[in-house]
């Protein structure tokens, strides 16, 4: 199906009938990769929507450089547009740094509120300056052969994990946009009943932030998934979607 946001074409799919359940995916993904757990969360008697974000999957691509707030404006939109009131809301990484944002904001619209692996903390640390810093000079370094490939092998062997690399153009100065936004202070005006599920071996988001979350947003629940990474919906969709059904 498709909709248009301020301007925006947007491509979203639907499973089921019955109380709404939005799912928000996470950067560089898009709906076709929640569709079996969407159809499994669908059976047990909800509607669940989940749109390709803007600039991903079969949405329109971006003409400026978006940041959290254009993003969260276009949730809003979206939500309005396609009738969606009192809804679960889940997102993942990315997606779950949105949904996140968009409960302390709506807190009237969201009826529980699920962060997979969500990528809502992003406070500086010594760590993260001085790789910062080191990736300030690899980028000055362009001019040599094999650039390319050994900015790769940076990017994964040292920063590790890191989309920066895989994005061009817009998204690119989207996704520094993105990343600059630490919504860790914020967390703590989350009054929407919250679940939190995570693996323990993410990479990306790390296990830490799971418990930092757990402990700012009163009364949250944290299920911890063992031996799994950050990508849940491929390592494990089967446990994900027992979590969620479990928690409603």
């Amino acid at each position: 199906m498709e909709i248009t946001i301020n301007g925006v074409k947007i491509n979203y799919q639907i499973f089921g009938e019955g109380l709404p359940f939005l799912i928000l995916h996470g950067w560089g993904s898009n709906s076709d990769r929640w569709v079996a757990i969407a159809e499994k969360i669908a059976e047990k008697g909800y509607k669940v929507v989940v749109p390709d974000l803007p600039g991903f999957g079969k949405s329109d691509a971006l003409t400026t450089a978006w940041n959290m707030n254009n993003y969260i404006n276009w949730a809003e939109g979206f939500v309005k547009e396609i009738g969606l009131k009192e809804f679960y809301l889940a997102g993942h990484s990315f997606g779950g740094a949105l949904a996140c944002k968009f409960a302390i904001n709506h807190p009237q619209d969201v009826k529980k509120l699920f962060l997979i692996s969500a990528a809502s903390v992003r406070k500086r640390t010594p760590q993260k300056s001085f790789l910062k810093n080191i990736a300030k000079v690899v980028k000055k370094l362009s001019f040599l052969p094999y650039y390319s490939l050994f900015r790769r092998a940076f990017y994964k062997f040292i920063i590790r994990k890191s989309d920066y690399p895989y994005v061009e153009g817009l998204m690119k100065d989207t996704f520094k946009n993105v990343i600059s936004e630490d919504l860790s202070q914020f967390t703590g005006f989350i009054r929407t009943p919250t679940v939190i599920i995570w693996g323990d071996k993410d990479k990306s988001t790390p296990i830490e932030d799971a418990y930092f979350l757990n402990q700012k947003i009163p009364g949250s629940k944290l299920i911890v998934i063992n031996g799994v990474g950050h990508i849940l919906t491929k390592d494990c969709p089967e446990v994900l979607v027992e979590k969620v059904l479990e928690n409603i």
